[in-house]
């Protein structure tokens, strides 16, 4: 077993990952109960909501559980000539597919970091994961002096010894293959991704050269307990698994979404950058199609994700999937639509499987 899956008493090297916007309290609380390690990505969350759902979590669950946030500054000063074409844009497309809703300026682009910071110390999770920048050494110190567990996100090697040397207690690793925003900093999003199993070991010998031990949880593709287990052979101390949670009824992906993954065609999950202005990996859909030729004159992240939010949930609404970010990973065909406690169990099973038959 390792470091980290001892520390935290989960019998199986497992980590759901913390899917901003369709993981639930009930989908966390579920994954920790049934001996892995839940998430909640509350990337998007005001404060007084992550206390809530922690609160949640906590009334469904005694066991450790994690929260997830993107480390983003404060305020942002948008571009107002991308605001208002991105804003023509969406409003043709919402207007031409049969949808009500526009788009409109939001009071602020995105909840505070400094906030939602403080928030997730007061709720004191036995794990918290960063993506999208590195935290401050004062903000590491503020969460290790908590007893927090710091995990950050790292996509390539020289991220990984970043996010060791700033005294992360863990680096996640995520590979080319990964679903959802791609977490990495150094790096602009046209830099070429690289895959999970050629990833793992240069982070792990990249994160242990700061003279420590620094475990690595592998995310990016894996959908089964074999997938686990080679990453472990690999070198990583904990697989994390994010598409393969998202057909679990407790999770709050949109119905339609959860229909489309199971008819996911390889070649159909892409990089994409026109929902929320910052790479992500999911479905090319009617969507993306549309604005395909607008993707470099949209604003940057956070600020189209807040205009595109309009038509996100009206889409959603209405039972087109088509319209919204079907964030997957490259494996997305392979989902298993089960509760999440049973997908647990299956993975624990599939897992321990796997490594008697490596062991003959």
């Amino acid at each position: 077993m390792s470091s980290l899956a001892q520390r935290f008493g989960i019998e199986c090297p497992l980590v759901q990952a913390p899917m901003a916007g369709a993981t639930t309290p009930e989908l966390v609380a579920a994954v920790s109960q049934a001996g892995g390690l839940g998430s909640l990505g509350a990337g998007y969350a005001e404060p007084q909501a992550i206390l809530d759902q922690a609160a949640r979590i906590r009334a469904l669950t005694d066991r450790p559980f994690a929260l997830n946030l993107f480390v983003l500054p404060d305020d942002f000063v948008p571009d107002m000539a991308a605001v208002a074409r991105a804003r023509e844009c969406l409003d043709a497309l919402m207007e031409r597919e049969g949808l009500a809703v526009r788009t409109s300026l939001p009071a602020r682009w995105a909840p505070r970091f400094s906030e939602q910071f403080a928030a997730l110390c007061e709720a004191r999770p036995a794990v918290a994961s960063f993506a999208f920048d590195l935290l401050t050494p004062v903000q590491v110190q503020e969460l290790q002096r908590r007893d927090i567990y710091v995990v950050g996100t790292a996509t390539t090697a020289a991220e990984a010894r970043a996010w060791a040397d700033r005294g992360a207690d863990a680096v996640c690793v995520q590979g080319a293959e990964a679903g959802g925003h791609r977490g990495g900093f150094l790096h602009a999003d046209e830099a070429p991704l690289i895959g999970l199993f050629a990833l793992i070991p240069q982070a792990v010998a990249a994160a242990a050269a700061c003279g420590r031990e620094v475990p690595v949880i592998a995310a990016g593709g894996i959908m089964d307990g074999a997938g686990m287990l080679a990453a472990e052979v690999l070198g990583a101390a904990a697989s994390q698994l994010g598409t393969a949670f998202l057909a679990c009824p407790e999770s709050s992906a949109a119905e339609a979404w959860k229909r489309d993954l199971l008819a996911a065609e390889d070649r159909r999950v892409a990089t994409i950058r026109s929902f929320s202005g910052r790479a992500a990996r999911g479905l090319r859909n009617r969507y993306v199609e549309a604005m395909e030729g607008m993707v470099d004159r949209l604003p940057a992240y956070p600020v189209l994700n807040a205009l595109t939010a309009p038509l996100r949930r009206a889409a959603a609404a209405a039972g087109r999937a088509d319209l919204v970010s079907e964030w997957c990973g490259q494996a997305a065909a392979r989902v298993r639509p089960q509760p999440a406690a049973e997908l647990v169990a299956r993975l624990m099973h599939e897992y321990r499987l796997a490594r008697r038959t490596l062991a003959h």
